[in-house]
């Protein structure tokens, strides 16, 4: 039923009733580039099937898509996804800081993570840095990173990307659901110290056990931005 309520709706009134919601990932897009931004290249790190980069490419029509999945699973959706969008390509890899090969736990089609634990089921995968993905010159870049708790070793495969990065999106999270994880607080630090300030954020979610915050997407955009030069509320 829900599928067929979705076929019938149209996209774009989809779309409108989201940018109502002041928390969903799409407002938060909306609100962004409504201030202005300019991006060559998305990097879409967490691909899973395509559906982010889908419903990010209303707002950013004209870059260049590439989409980073690691899960073997998504493959074909990927191959379909970037034969309806030919400015789109696809990389079957986990991002990290260096070409290796990767542990990855890909039991969860969209909740797999790269070095998980001893005692997880992994398969190996291959992983490769941004910086090499990618070139000098296709920036700015939008780097959107849904990668439960593996994020500093993609970025700091991705030194390069930063320096040229219009918009960083990081899945972040209130607890450390990882021994290498940081924790929200410690990614916006960690971010502040490479030249970036949070200017939005979407999607928050709340465990429905206890109702403990549990993660969060955070919008870093370069400090030197107008927007970090107000401190004013008005």
């Amino acid at each position: 039923m829900k599928s067929l309520l979705k076929r019938a709706v149209p996209a774009s009134w989809r779309r409108q009733v989201h940018e109502t919601k002041r928390t969903h990932m799409l407002a938060a897009l909306k609100r962004i580039t409504g201030r202005g931004l300019n991006v060559g290249t998305v990097i879409d790190v967490g691909a899973s099937d395509g559906r982010w980069s889908a419903q990010a490419m209303d707002y950013i029509p004209d870059a260049q898509y590439v989409l980073v999945e690691a899960n073997p699973h998504h493959e074909p959706a990927l191959e379909v996804f970037c034969r309806n969008h030919p400015r789109s390509r696809f990389v079957l890899a986990a991002a990290s800081n260096k070409a290796q090969k990767l542990r990855f736990n890909a039991d969860d089609p969209f909740g797999g993570k790269a070095e998980p634990g001893e005692d997880q089921a992994a398969i190996e995968v291959d992983a490769v840095r941004l910086d090499d993905i990618t070139q000098p010159g296709e920036g700015p870049f939008l780097v959107k990173l849904d990668t439960h708790g593996y994020e500093v070793p993609i970025l700091e495969g991705a030194g390069r990307c930063l320096s040229e990065a219009a918009l960083v999106i990081i899945e972040t999270y209130g607890f450390r659901i990882a021994p290498e994880a940081l924790l929200f607080h410690e990614m916006v630090a960690y971010m502040r110290e490479r030249g970036f300030g949070v200017v939005d954020i979407s999607d928050p979610l709340w465990r429905p056990g206890d109702g403990c915050f549990w993660q969060m997407d955070l919008y870093f955009q370069p400090l030197t931005r107008p927007e970090f030069q107000r401190m004013t509320y008005f």
